[in-house]
């Protein structure tokens, strides 16, 4: 529905900080030249707000605690879309239900960035790089044996753009892959409706995960964090997965139960890890999985590179302009599904 500023622009959006502390000039510009006449309020991470939002009808959401999401929304009567400049919408769902808002999301803006890094991290273990990197701390000569990407099976348990992206790059590495979606089915008969599918073996659905597990060297976490899905991977899951395999997680810390994961990682039947995501952020510097050593731990940047900031920029303006034209916005969010 078109807002109720000029030629159906919103009378005032609201902007929180999204991937940088500030918006950048042509960002601004750009918003502004897809909404004329909006009144653009801009909001911290704790709620402030530099003007009133009475009559703010869309916001441009970027990492807001719930909290404060709530507090804005309490000040905000007239809003009526919000953009979440991440994939996961986890933080916003309650009050989009309570008060029937359409809910978008960046999907497809972290694809790129977030499945380079997954390859990386498979090099990385496969070739082994951090016993490398220890070797050379120890000023010790000594080849390591290395396992060829043909000789990996990829699992990607979530098939978004996010698990399409991770397969289409193992697959040009020789790798097999396998995948868990919601629904199943047949690989050539999805690949021939979506072409990205091609190529994948199996493509099974979520009562099928100890299928994918019990084949995967790498299985990789690429899934919306929903009720549903906390807490997935557990005792019972990581004792399904292959021996020697590696979990990489680069979705939400809430789908791993990280006690479970502590247990899995040094008594089996898995070999390492790699997390990006964790249930509480930033990672206090008192956790345990700190001291684990085949544990690999980054502060959740898989997704980070030099474009994703104009990608988002970008994706907000579109549906901005389709907002204005009262047409169907990219990415909206199914908020009975979370996702």
């Amino acid at each position: 529905m078109p807002g109720s500023g000029p030629g159906g622009a919103p009378a005032a959006i609201a902007l929180t900080p999204i991937l940088s502390a500030r918006y950048r000039d042509q960002d601004l510009e750009l918003i502004a030249a897809a909404a004329p006449g909006a009144r653009l309020v801009t909001v911290s991470l704790e709620g402030l707000a530099d003007g009133p939002l009475d009559d703010v009808e869309v916001m441009l959401r970027g990492p807001l605690p719930a909290a404060t999401f709530e507090r804005i929304l309490a000040r905000a009567p007239n809003l009526a879309w919000v953009h979440s400049a991440t994939a996961g919408v986890e933080r916003v769902l309650p009050a989009a239900r309570t008060r029937d808002i359409t809910i978008t999301n960046a999907r497809g803006v972290f694809s790129e960035p977030i499945a380079e890094y997954v390859l990386m991290m498979i090099l990385a273990v496969i070739r082994r790089l951090p016993q490398l990197l220890e070797l050379q701390r120890e000023r010790t000569w000594q080849p390591l044996l290395a396992t060829e990407m043909r000789d990996v099976t990829v699992g990607i348990v979530g098939l978004g753009s996010i698990g399409r992206a991770v397969a289409s790059r193992a697959l040009s590495f020789g790798s097999r892959v396998v995948a868990m979606r919601r629904q199943g089915g047949d690989p050539a008969d999805l690949a021939a409706s979506d072409p990205s599918l091609a190529g994948i073996e199996r493509i099974l659905g979520p009562d099928q995960l100890p299928e994918l597990l019990a084949v995967s060297d790498m299985v990789v976490l690429a899934l919306p964090l929903t009720p549903d899905t906390r807490d997935l991977f557990d005792a019972r899951t990581f004792a399904a997965m292959k021996p020697g395999s590696w979990l990489i997680n680069v979705a939400r810390g809430g789908l791993v139960n990280e006690r479970d994961l502590l247990r899995a990682l040094g008594s089996g039947p898995i070999a390492g890890a790699v997390l990006d995501a964790f249930r509480d952020e930033p990672l206090p510097s008192h956790s345990p999985l700190y001291g684990i050593s085949n544990l690999i731990i980054t502060p959740h940047t898989s997704w980070t590179s030099g474009r994703v900031l104009d990608r988002s920029i970008e994706l907000f303006r579109d549906n901005l302009l389709r907002w204005i034209a009262g047409e169907p916005l990219l990415n909206a969010v199914d908020v009975s599904k979370g996702y």
